[in-house]
């Protein structure tokens, strides 16, 4: 060959690398992405020719002038009062609605958490002797978020995601990081073993703290700890988590925290929501609709007497009070009692019919069944607590599940905002830049591709810390979904951020999924530019 005819080929080659380059990047920006192929195309012997650390670095920054572009400009916005569709939900083919009380019918205010962790600290000192000095610890409200792990034999808190990694950064004993060092070290890596976190029967020592009362819990298990590990008293952390859970569960046992919201609805209970307008829309529809919760009827009732007013109980076929859940769902021994409503007392008769108008308290699920006569697939249950109130009526009995997770308002405000699209876009663009540039094996190349690498850790970390500085967004760890969303997809069909969302919704709505691609697949939604 002579050199002439070389520097043809090689002139050749570098043009039409530059033409997929631009191509490339022109379809990014119309959402297309089928040119990565043509770029790959050419092998890595001959693109670690053709490319310097220049031309790196001009690649760099022409995508990132676009992205600042692209942030500032991109004005789509998700609407976060949306029902997001995980499952196919026809809304003609839905007869029975079912709902949970806490979190579901009732939204709290922020004043309910202060209330269970004030509560949780006087039984502690009062009741466990802890130090009176936990007292003096403040409640951070904003320090976790849901879905979190607590590992009951390391005393540490943290996130998982869906392929049951540790996201590192998001690990603290107490109020203090642990390092990514001590993390691998502690687990041999970053992955937790399904075993040593899936609920059940057998104990478990990681402990994952789903619904939202886990929220001032979880503040508490890392102010006792910091107290305790300040002051050099040492502990168990599985006797401490216990202790912790204990008390937090007898704030709700003991009828202290049902007597104070009963005594000041005003101040804890949300109104605004559009759920009253949607419970009646429901009942002048034709819908049967049923109340299931592990809440006392007296507490119930006055929520329920303030949020749908005094004859709330004639909008329900069906009210379960003191559920049980989720052994409502497992047991298949512990039968209906009938509550006489002027006293509250339980009946000893036995439970032959569920009748409209009464109350009812524990009971299961086989026996509500066989009561209600209902086919499962005509039911939908909403509630907040995945694994309570989603998990067995979606794998056992064939109803259709809603979940209602009201951290979905805050999560959608943050990606909506300029500065999460701007470092998100910017995030996924370096790392095309990554992904594409790595083959070269020029030392220029490589410092450049390294320094992207640290660049690509900075902007993870401000996606992050934009939902929460300690543990980011509840649904996502850096790319993955979290451990927490994983369940909610697996386990709801569809998912709000509050009941009255569904107001926008006729009774013959058709929620479909969106089809996300998979790895292998082209996204038809780019190609469509939908």
């Amino acid at each position: 060959m002579t050199i002439k005819m070389a520097a043809s080929i090689t002139n050749f080659a570098r043009r039409f690398y530059n033409t997929c380059r631009h191509l490339r990047r022109f379809t990014s920006t119309i959402g297309l992405r089928p040119v990565r192929q043509l770029c790959t195309s050419i092998t890595d012997d001959d693109v670690g020719k053709l490319i310097t650390d220049s031309d790196l670095w001009n690649e760099y920054n022409t995508t990132k002038a676009y992205c600042e572009q692209f942030a500032l400009n991109h004005c789509i916005n998700v609407e976060p009062k949306t029902v997001f569709a995980n499952n196919e939900v026809n809304m003609s083919d839905i007869e029975v609605y079912g709902f949970d009380y806490d979190y579901t019918l009732a939204c709290y205010t922020k004043h309910l958490h202060y209330l269970i962790y004030n509560q949780a600290v006087e039984n502690l000192v009062e009741r466990k002797m802890f130090p009176p000095g936990i007292k003096n610890m403040e409640y951070s409200p904003e320090f976790a978020i849901r879905g979190l792990h607590f590992d009951t034999k390391r005393g540490y808190l943290l996130k998982i995601d869906a392929f049951q990694h540790i996201q590192l950064g998001t690990v603290y004993r107490g109020k203090q990081p642990v390092s990514d060092e001590e993390v691998r070290a502690s687990y041999q890596g970053t992955h937790i073993s399904e075993s040593l976190m899936t609920p059940g029967p057998v104990s478990h020592p990681i402990k994952q703290l789903m619904d939202l009362f886990a929220i001032p819990e979880m503040a508490l298990l890392a102010n006792v700890a910091e107290y305790l590990t300040e002051n050099e008293i040492d502990y168990d952390p599985e006797y401490l988590f216990t202790d912790i859970h204990n008390a937090v569960k007898e704030v709700h046992i003991s009828g202290i925290m049902h007597k104070e919201v009963v005594g000041n609805v005003e101040k804890y209970l949300e109104t605004g929501t559009g759920i009253p307008e949607y419970i009646k829309m429901l009942h002048e529809g034709g819908k049967q609709l049923f109340l299931m919760t592990n809440s006392p009827f007296h507490f119930v009732d006055e929520g329920m007497k303030y949020l749908l007013g005094p004859d709330w109980i004639d909008l329900f076929n069906v009210i379960i009070t003191q559920a049980r859940k989720p052994l409502f769902f497992q047991d298949t021994t512990r039968p209906f009692r009938f509550i006489y409503r002027k006293t509250g007392m339980p009946s000893w008769a036995r439970v032959t019919k569920l009748t409209k108008g009464k109350i009812y308290l524990q009971g299961n699920m086989e026996q509500f069944s066989k009561l209600t006569q209902w086919d499962p697939s005509t039911v939908l249950y909403f509630g907040d607590h995945v694994y309570s109130d989603l998990v067995d009526p979606c794998l056992k009995n064939g109803w259709r599940t809603g979940g209602i997770i009201p951290e979905l308002d805050d999560e959608i405000a943050i990606c909506n905002s300029v500065p999460f699209k701007h470092a998100l876009t910017w995030l996924v663009l370096l790392q095309e830049l990554i992904q594409k540039h790595q083959v070269h094996t020029d030392p220029g190349c490589q410092a450049v591709v390294q320094e992207w690498l640290r660049e690509r850790t900075q902007v993870r970390n401000t996606t992050k810390s934009l939902f929460n500085p300690q543990f980011g967004s509840v649904f996502r760890t850096f790319h993955n979904p979290s451990y927490f969303t994983s369940r909610l997809c697996r386990f709801a069909d569809i998912y709000m951020s509050c009941l009255g969302n569904l107001n926008s919704y006729s009774l013959t709505h058709t929620f479909y999924p969106r089809r996300s691609a998979l790895p292998h697949e082209l996204s038809y939604s780019n190609v469509l530019e939908l």
